[in-house]
């Protein structure tokens, strides 16, 4: 019996590589996806023509699978710190800066520095804030936005609004819901930042060209998105005190939700604001391209169908690509620990996964130290959520729950916040 489509949620997320589009039913589950790679529509990732291109193709794929009539909200999440300014229509004026590039002025890090908590994620050449000092300069400037914001306000034609996620890293203090006063102090002027509300919030409906581009109502709200990384958490389905969600890619990322906000620079740690609570988390340098530089895919894979995960091998392994950690050892100069190499391949991948299951554990505790909550529950996404014997290690080291993540997907997590702020707007 086919499933009865009701009410959708649509959220999008504009990634490095492409953008993708998820419609959620009010029970969470989902009704359709859709993904288009940016390069279908030119080689330069940092063109806003090329991120919007990607979108409407996306849209337009994940529309053709569902009612378009269902839809009644939309939401968008982009990369943290990627920051573009814009003129009165909203109107790029320049090329973005995206969330890893540097800005290379010294007057602007050092006065940010000079005015910035020390706990503050504006610090540092890659912050919003120093890109926001920058594209001021630029003649015609009446906003500086980041990506989300851009993307949302060319379906609701607003492009003086974000949301609290998105403006972390440009100073905006998530405690107090509001831009602090040292951010003045820095010589930014503070019209041409965003007014911030919290992420699910509907901050307007579609444009009667965006609704009539895509053959949706006009009445479907826009609602406040958030970053990729915290989209990809609430994707999930993590949502009490205490739930854990560890990213098991080429690096290590571990995320709590906390009733109380962590920062701790030394480490790399700040919190988002995600309601009434916060994420915190870290991310280590150690996880899966280690394991890569020692065995290709489908020997790990081979091997790993060898391991008994309920013993140990007893070697104290601290695996790193190269020298230098991050978190939860805040150590530029720390060695990697890979020694001694057993003679059996399937003991040394072993060792190497008990290490970084090693790292998860004290990435937690470390966390709790600073004062986070205890962990209470893990969701595992990321290529190494797949592998059972390494789930059965790192569920001896940690030794709490192991609850399924309902999805992986950024866009799915984008498409909850859809779909919160059409339930609280009373939309469905």
């Amino acid at each position: 019996m086919a499933r009865p489509i009701g009410p959708l949620s649509i959220g999008i997320d504009i990634g490095t590589s492409g953008a993708r589009a998820v419609a959620m039913r009010p029970d969470f589950s989902i009704a359709a996806r859709s993904a288009v790679p940016l390069d279908r529509f030119g080689q330069n990732a940092r063109d806003p023509s090329v991120w919007w291109s990607a979108v409407g193709a996306a849209l337009t794929d994940l529309l053709a699978g569902v009612d378009r009539a269902a839809v009644r909200s939309i939401a968008v999440d982009g990369t943290s710190g990627t920051l573009l300014p814009v003129d009165g229509a909203g109107r790029p004026l320049a090329e973005p800066l995206m969330y890893n590039d540097k800005v290379d002025d010294d007057a602007i890090l050092a006065v940010i520095a000079r005015e910035a908590p020390a706990a503050s994620a504006a610090l540092g050449a890659t912050s919003g804030l120093a890109k926001a000092l920058w594209f001021q300069r630029l003649p015609g400037v009446a906003a500086v936005l980041h990506q989300a914001d851009w993307i949302a306000g060319q379906f609701s034609g607003r492009f003086d609004i974000s949301d609290e996620n998105n403006a972390l890293k440009t100073g905006y203090d998530v405690e107090a819901r509001r831009w602090p006063d040292w951010i003045a102090a820095t010589g930014m002027r503070m019209e041409f930042l965003p007014r911030v509300v919290k992420p699910g919030d509907v901050t307007g409906t579609l444009t009667a060209s965006a609704a009539d581009m895509f053959g949706l109502a006009h009445d479907v709200a826009v609602v406040a998105g958030t970053t990729d990384g915290c989209a990809s958490f609430l994707a999930t389905g993590a949502a009490a005190v205490g739930d854990g969600v560890t990213a098991l890619g080429s690096s290590l990322t571990i995320k709590i939700l906390s009733d109380r906000p962590i920062s701790a620079p030394q480490f790399g740690i700040y919190s988002h604001r995600l309601g009434d609570a916060y994420l915190a988390g870290g991310a280590s340098n150690s996880g899966g391209k280690v394991l890569a530089q020692h065995f290709p895919l489908a020997r790990i894979i081979e091997l790993s169908a060898g391991i008994d995960p309920m013993t140990e091998t007893g070697l104290d392994y601290y695996p790193l690509p190269t020298v230098g950690e991050r978190f939860p050892v805040a150590d530029p100069a720390l060695p990697p620990r890979l020694t001694p190499r057993p003679a059996d391949d399937a003991d040394y991948l072993k060792a190497m996964l008990e290490g970084i299951a090693g790292i998860e554990a004290l990435g937690y505790r470390r966390l709790a130290e600073l004062g986070a909550p205890r962990l209470t529950s893990v969701r595992s996404v990321g290529g190494g959520a797949a592998s059972p014997a390494w789930t059965a290690i790192r569920q001896h080291k940690l030794g709490v729950s192991f609850l399924p993540a309902l999805s992986d997907e950024a866009a799915a997590g984008t498409a909850r916040l859809a779909l919160m702020g059409a339930i609280e707007a009373e939309l469905l």
